[in-house]
């Protein structure tokens, strides 16, 4: 049974921020859930979202809702999550706190029968995952620089042996356009995706939407507002260039509202936010059925990561042909300690992908030692013998 729920939200100053289009990053957050059963074995999980937040609510709502629970049983735990705050958490930082408990209780499952996250996903159908480079942020300084700035940066990616960036647009729509176009110029053969953060209005977004589709981009990311899932539809029917978005939505019902409306060809959802792991199956077969492919939102340390590489190892492209293009695994390369120094055990990227762990559960283990030097709260709850109740 579960015997302790701990939480750690970790913490770092970053040297030099960036940004999107919506705000600039000064300081790194990040949520980690460990979740330990009886004979002393851990599960860890990752939040999506604001981390005081979620961790208030796990260590005060969810954790005493779970404790002495069986931790094989992670669909029950979900259901008895989703039941016990139906009432007021839908969506927002209270699913986040699920999906990360959720991803702590899969993990610790696959340690516990000895299998890897992927065959608990269905099955592996591949060892490693082409990855693309996320990154290219915009910096505080004047346009030409940053310009300049990007496409080092870039080709630092591409050296690396990416083929498939992702670019932030969303600035100005004369900078974007002479960005969007500059990285096509500068690299022909690398597959180029464009990712605004909601930026744009229904006919900025087409406009901008008419520049990707000249320069040959894979997809269009986020192009609209998540507030106005109509507006997809009316996109998708005035460009040509597939549209993908969902890193804000969560649960099978918002991506089934989302997904069924039209215009969407990418689906998004990122499994330490749209409800761990156990709804991600879920969405991706909701998305199976409306033939439209997943591509995980991944952002975060390498529990996240992992998270996704599983998935993506585990999943089948629509509609399916003898030789179809393979998955691709959102890689941030944007300086990150805590994804990229705080593991004892992580994930093999190399030459532009990533290897699926083998090891059971998620097959990343995070360094306690390493931990602290980011920590700025630890949170636990044993077990107890009562439950948390709402009555209104």
């Amino acid at each position: 049974m579960i015997q302790c729920i701990r939480t750690y939200h970790l913490q770092h100053k970053l040297e030099e921020s960036f940004g999107l289009s919506q705000w600039h990053y000064d300081t790194r957050n990040a949520l980690l859930v460990e979740v330990v059963d009886d004979s002393g074995a851990s599960g860890w999980g990752e939040c999506y979202g604001p981390s005081a937040v979620t961790q208030c609510v796990i260590d005060t709502f969810y954790a005493p809702l779970l404790l002495g629970w069986d931790p094989l049983k992670n669909e029950s735990a979900w259901q008895h999550s989703w039941r016990a705050s139906l009432d007021f958490a839908m969506k927002g930082p209270m699913m986040g706190a699920i999906s990360g408990l959720d991803m702590a209780l899969f993990d610790l499952k696959g340690k516990l029968l000895g299998v890897s996250a992927s065959e608990l996903m269905g099955g592996r159908v591949r060892d490693r995952v082409q990855g693309y480079a996320t990154g290219m942020y915009f910096r505080k300084v004047d346009e030409k620089k940053m310009l300049e700035t990007i496409l080092q940066e870039a080709g630092g990616y591409v050296d690396q042996g990416y083929r498939a960036l992702k670019i932030k647009i969303g600035k100005n729509r004369v900078f974007d356009k002479l960005q969007i176009q500059t990285m096509r110029k500068m690299f022909p053969e690398i597959k180029l995706m464009a990712d605004s953060n909601h930026a744009y209005d229904l006919p900025e977004a087409i406009q901008m939407g008419r520049v990707l589709e000249e320069n040959k981009y894979a997809w269009f990311e986020e192009p609209l507002s998540p507030q106005h899932t109509s507006q997809f539809r009316q996109l998708a029917d005035k460009i040509d260039v597939p549209i993908a978005t969902g890193e804000s939505e969560q649960t099978r019902w918002g991506f089934q509202e989302l997904l069924s409306k039209g215009g969407v060809h990418i689906a998004q959802p990122d499994l330490s936010y749209c409800g761990g792991p156990t709804e991600a199956l879920k969405i991706r077969a909701i998305a199976s059925s409306l033939g439209i492919n997943v591509v995980p939102h991944a952002w975060g340390t390498m529990l996240n990561m992992a998270s996704a590489a599983h998935f993506l190892a585990s999943s089948y492209v629509e509609p399916g042909r003898d030789e179809v293009e393979e998955p691709l695994l959102e890689l941030d390369r944007t300086p990150n300690p805590m994804r990229d120094e705080m593991y004892a055990v992580s994930m093999e990227i190399s030459n532009g992908s990533a290897k699926v762990p083998t090891a059971p559960g998620l097959g990343v283990e995070p360094d306690r030692k390493a931990m602290k030097t980011f920590c700025v709260q630890e949170r636990e709850e044993y077990n107890v013998s009562k439950n948390l109740s709402y009555v209104d």
